[in-house]
């Protein structure tokens, strides 16, 4: 009676803490909110006037429209290419034995400890000796430096709970190299290269360091964010915030959806 009594009570201490960091966290979103709907310039609480005119402008803003797009497209395109990079890293990272191993694994975690306007500063200056114009492609290179050993080490811990005894099964009942790479390696994988695609979309969707080191002309939200609070400031601000917080939580909703109807189609099989 006494453990129930206390589990229960644990229970609610853990709805209770987590309650009080959802707010922590998502307050300052609410009151970006609060400011995108207030009619003045300035955010003022409490609201005098309402209105959603700043929606209307950022909504029907084409330069609005170009940095989202041109954000998206970085954001994606940097997913793609880490997940394959990290798949395979992955494989070398955890599951074979070989050779500088060590040093590999040593080799792929070192650009997350590098501060992101250090590695930024680095690629621009090499980026000029080697003569190439910075743009949204330049980021994208910049931002895989920096996502992909990421996205590895999350894949690696999937690779690491992998049981090698299933790839040999397949093989000695006359699967192909490919047919067990293609119906179990990547099914029991599945798990950990799908959170390693939702964190390399979201930590380039949001990065400012090496964006603002490597895009030159062509520009992204965080960046354009950041040059109106530093300058010409307008209730614009908080509205495209919101809408990159909203489209970002929008994913990783749509990624935990996702990861809940494959468990439930698995499990009525």
């Amino acid at each position: 009676m006494a453990a129930t009594a206390g589990a229960s009570r644990n229970k609610r201490l853990i709805w209770l803490w987590t309650g009080i960091m959802v707010v922590f966290l998502y307050l300052p979103v609410a009151c970006g909110l609060l400011a995108s709907l207030n009619q003045g310039r300035y955010f003022t609480f409490p609201i005098r006037r309402w209105s959603t005119r700043w929606w209307e402008r950022t909504l029907d803003s084409i330069e609005i429209s170009i940095l989202i797009q041109t954000s998206i497209t970085i954001a994606l395109i940097v997913t793609a290419i880490s997940v394959v990079l990290a798949f395979c890293g992955a494989l070398a990272f955890a599951r074979y034995n070989w050779r500088g191993r060590t040093l590999f694994q040593r080799l792929v975690l070192l650009p997350i400890f590098f501060p992101q306007t250090v590695l930024g500063l680095a690629l621009l200056l090499w980026f000029n000796m080697l003569g190439l114009p910075l743009s949204w492609q330049t980021a994208v290179f910049a931002h895989l430096v920096w996502i992909v050993p990421i996205v590895t080490l999350v894949i690696s811990i999937q690779v690491y709970s992998f049981d090698p005894a299933l790839e040999e099964a397949a093989l000695d009942l006359g699967a192909s190299r490919w047919q067990v790479m293609t119906e179990v390696t990547l099914p029991v994988l599945w798990p950990g290269i799908f959170s390693g695609a939702l964190f390399a979309f979201l930590l380039s969707w949001g990065n400012f360091p090496l964006s603002l080191y490597t895009t030159g002309a062509d520009s992204t939200v965080p960046e354009y964010l950041y040059a109106k609070m530093v300058a010409g400031y307008t209730p614009g601000v908080p509205t495209l915030g919101t809408i990159s917080t909203a489209g970002a939580a929008l994913v990783l909703l749509g990624g935990y959806a996702i990861v809940v109807l494959a468990r439930r189609a698995r499990s009525g099989r």
